[in-house]
């Protein structure tokens, strides 16, 4: 099968590059760390206008009803700018989660046009909240059901823009296909981190590019060109297990969720892991300890790879679910 972008998603794509690009996002994540999120909820505002916030809603309830290879684009661009916030919690993960709640129609409309940010903890594989203290709306998943979650006590995230909440369930709940949405979190997070990947990746080789070293561009080394020539190959292998397990979840858009879907996610998440961890290898060595810095900006999407790569499941989790449904 032969696949590619449609000119409609390409300039979705453009789009968010563009808006992104000039709303200074790695002053916004610096923010976000130290707990002023004014400057996030701003680049927040700037998804909504373009209907990031929306993809996952229902029209019924003002959203765009967004196939999944939609979501995919948007969080990959989401990573290339290390946008702050729980972008696949509140985007990917709450539109399902709140499907059959008793006021859906009012959080799910407030959810497409960014009034609302929701995240979410579905333990055991999705342990605790992400950015509890900021969210309008905060939801505890599990065992088929979901509910509005008690937040517990705070953790520090190893990426300072991220940070964890204890939640137990509420005492009303509904029912919910729990299942699926951890499917499209797994889904949202490999792309967010191929998206980071391609960042570091792009800002290596300008760096290489000015980089002198013995009277040489580094660019010019072999070492050098083999290290970011690696990066690009694992990334575009990953691409295409982002867009097949999206469209597998498009096939199977109600009932469970067979095990040859959830072997295309875990392939695209463990895919995704390692080429966004070879990126941020790679990137570090070709910027030297520079790129560690917290005045880089390298070092935003670093700690961000570093966190994501155990969120939504770990790359020994998916591998396992793969070897099983092999």
């Amino acid at each position: 099968m032969k696949f590619d972008l449609d000119a409609h998603q390409r300039d979705f794509a453009a789009s968010i590059d563009a808006a992104l690009g000039a709303a200074d996002v790695p002053t916004a994540v610096r923010a976000w760390g130290e707990g002023d999120t004014a400057p996030g909820l701003a680049v927040w505002e700037r998804l909504a206008e373009l209907g990031v916030t929306a993809l996952m809603i229902p029209e019924e309830h003002d959203g765009m009803d967004a196939h999944p290879v939609d979501l995919v684009v948007a969080m990959e661009r989401l990573g290339r700018w290390c946008v702050p916030g729980p972008v696949v919690e509140s985007v990917a993960v709450a539109p399902i989660l709140l499907a059959g709640s008793p006021d859906a129609a009012s959080r799910l409309a407030a959810l497409a046009g960014g009034e609302l940010i929701a995240t979410a903890a579905l333990p055991p594989a999705v342990p605790r909240a992400v950015d509890a203290d900021t969210a309008g709306l905060v939801l505890h998943a599990a065992d088929g059901t979901v509910s509005e979650a008690v937040v517990g006590d705070r953790h520090d995230s190893v990426d300072p823009g991220r940070r964890l909440f204890d939640t137990a369930a509420g005492t009303s709940s509904w029912a919910a296909d729990v299942a699926r949405a951890y499917e499209f979190g797994a889904l949202a997070t490999a792309a967010h981190l191929v998206g980071a990947g391609q960042a570091m990746l792009d800002a290596s080789v300008d760096y290489a590019k000015q980089r002198t070293q013995f009277g040489r561009v580094i660019g010019s080394y072999q070492a050098i060109k083999h290290k970011l020539a690696d990066i690009h190959i694992a990334l575009e292998l990953a691409r295409p297990l982002l867009y097949g397990a999206a469209l597998a979840l498009a096939d199977s858009p109600t009932g469970p969720i067979s095990a040859d879907t959830a072997r295309d996610v875990s392939a695209a998440k463990a895919a995704a892991s390692d080429a966004a961890l070879l990126a941020a290898q790679s990137s570090l060595q070709t910027h030297g300890a520079i790129g560690f810095t917290a005045e880089h900006d390298l070092s935003l999407w670093l700690l961000r790879v570093q966190a994501l790569r155990s969120a939504w499941g770990d790359p020994a989790t998916h591998r396992r679910r793969v070897l099983e449904a092999l």
